[in-house]
C-alpha cells in the first residue's frame, strides 16, 4: 500500500471523529529499544475528544509495519508544553498532515515553530511552577539537612529557570538546555558551573545557588505569571481554587497550582478573600482568589 492510498485509509475513510491525521515515515529504521522506531510508519491520530486516552494499534500495510497511535488534542498541548513524550512529538512536527479539514493541527504546529503566543505565557507558566516546585523541595532538605538531595533538587530548579531565560529571549527551550544557554552570557550558566564544578564544600555551594534563586527568579515572578494573573482578572467575581484547578489553560500545572498561587498571595500579586458559603459553620469559609 503505497502513503497516498494509506493517507486516504487513515485520514479520511476511518476515525471519522478524528480531527486530524499525521503519518510518519521512518527511513532505514532498526530496533534500538524504544517502540516507536521498530515501525516503518507512525500514524498519530488526533482526538477533539478530552477524556479519550492514548490508544496504540499495531497493524501491517502491505509490508509496512504500522504503530497507530490515538491522541486527544489536549494531551498533545500538554506534551508540546511540557517537552515530554519527544518521540510523540517529533512526529507531530515532522510527519505529513494528510487529513486537517479545518487546518488545526497545522496551525498548532505553526504556533509551536514560531513559538508564538500564547504558547510562550503557557510555557512560562509551566516552567516556572516546576522552578517554584523544586526550590522548596530543596529548602525543605536544606533545613533538615539533606544537602546532597538538597543538591539534586537544586540542580533541577535551575533547569527550569534556564529554561525561563529562553523563553524571555522568544527561544524554545530543547532537550539540551544546557547547551543552548552556554553561549547567551546570561547569570543561569555560571550558577550552574557554580553549583556543579566550585570547590566550595556541598552545602556552600547549594546555599549560594538558593540565594540566587530567591533574588532573581523571585523579582520575575509577575512576568512569568502573566497566564494565571490574567485568568484571575478575566472576570469581577473571585476564583475559587477548585475552579482554577480545572481551568483548561491551567491543566498542565493542576498539581503544582495551590503552590503558585500562595506564593503569589505572599508575594502580594494576587489578593486573597474568605467567602462564606450557604450552610458553612464558623470556621469553614471558602478562599476565593482575585487579581488587579
Amino acid at each position: 500500500m503505497n502513503l497516498s492510498n494509506l493517507s486516504f485509509f487513515y485520514g479520511e475513510s476511518v476515525y471519522v471523529d478524528a480531527m486530524g491525521t499525521i503519518i510518519f515515515r521512518q527511513e532505514g529504521h532498526k530496533f534500538d529499544g524504544s517502540l516507536l522506531h521498530d515501525f516503518d510508519l507512525i500514524i498519530l491520530i488526533v482526538h477533539e475528544q478530552e477524556d479519550k486516552p492514548l490508544i496504540v494499534e499495531h497493524t501491517m500495510a502491505g509490508e509496512l509495519r504500522c504503530q497507530v497511535l490515538h491522541v486527544n488534542l489536549g494531551s498533545l498541548r500538554r506534551w508540546l508544553v511540557a517537552g515530554e513524550k519527544g518521540d510523540l512529538v517529533k512526529c507531530f512536527m515532522e510527519g505529513e498532515i494528510v487529513h486537517d479539514p479545518y487546518a488545526r493541527l497545522a496551525q498548532l504546529r505553526q504556533d509551536f515553530i514560531e513559538f508564538r503566543q500564547p504558547l510562550r505565557d503557557r510555557k512560562m507558566l509551566y516552567e516556572f511552577s516546576h522552578f517554584l516546585w523544586m526550590y522548596v523541595e530543596a529548602k525543605r532538605y536544606i533545613q533538615e539537612g539533606f544537602y546532597t538531595d538538597a543538591y539534586h533538587s537544586v540542580l533541577n530548579s535551575l533547569k527550569h529557570w534556564a529554561k525561563i531565560e529562553l523563553i524571555e529571549q522568544k527561544v524554545l527551550p530543547e532537550k539540551a538546555v544546557w547547551e543552548q544557554v552556554r553561549g547567551l552570557n546570561t547569570a543561569i550558566h555560571k550558577l550552574y558551573e557554580e553549583l556543579t564544578q566550585s570547590t566550595e564544600t556541598l552545602a556552600q555551594r547549594v546555599e549560594l545557588v538558593m540565594l540566587a534563586c530567591e533574588f532573581s527568579v523571585m523579582s520575575k515572578m509577575a512576568e512569568c505569571t502573566v497566564l494565571l494573573l490574567n485568568i484571575l482578572r478575566s472576570r469581577p467575581k473571585p476564583w475559587s481554587v477548585e475552579e482554577l484547578v480545572h481551568h483548561p489553560e491551567l491543566d498542565m500545572i493542576s498539581n503544582k497550582l495551590p503552590l503558585v498561587l500562595r506564593t503569589l498571595v505572599n508575594r502580594s500579586l494576587v489578593r486573597e478573600t474568605a467567602v462564606w458559603s450557604e450552610g458553612a459553620s464558623y470556621g469553614n469559609q471558602g478562599i476565593r482568589y482575585s487579581a488587579e
